[in-house]
């Protein structure tokens, strides 16, 4: 098991960044998939972003591809998101999951542990 602590969340225009953090804690981080996920009011939580393990494969859903960028610091047991050119359907509250092993996957289901989210609001 592994506690997860989201940070970085805020309200930012419309084409602007923000970047969350994902801070773990334990000494196996770096054995765990790592998944970004987001829940507008009124929705269904939906896949952002997946890394595998060591950070060699990513995973993206379509409407956030080539706008947002995983990626993972092992060293210090944290996981990124960086969100460029923000819409404001991108606001919702983001969570990031954690799933031991080598895979990583785009269903909620498959993740064990989570946190307990940031909020991301863009306005128009």
């Amino acid at each position: 098991q592994v506690q997860l602590v989201e940070s970085g969340g805020g309200l930012v225009q419309a084409g602007g960044s923000l970047r969350l953090s994902c801070a773990a804690s334990g000494r196996t981080f770096s054995t765990y998939a790592m998944g970004w996920f987001r829940q507008a009011p009124g929705k269904e939580r939906e896949f952002v972003a997946a890394i595998s393990w060591n950070g060699g494969g990513s995973y993206y859903a379509d409407s956030v591809k080539g706008r947002f960028t995983i990626s993972r610091d092992n060293a210090k047991n944290t996981v990124y998101l960086q969100m460029n050119s923000l819409k404001p359907e991108d606001t919702a509250v983001y969570y990031c999951a954690a799933k031991g092993g080598i895979y990583y996957s785009s269903s909620a289901q498959w993740y064990d542990d989570w946190g307990q989210g940031t909020q991301v609001t863009v306005s128009s």
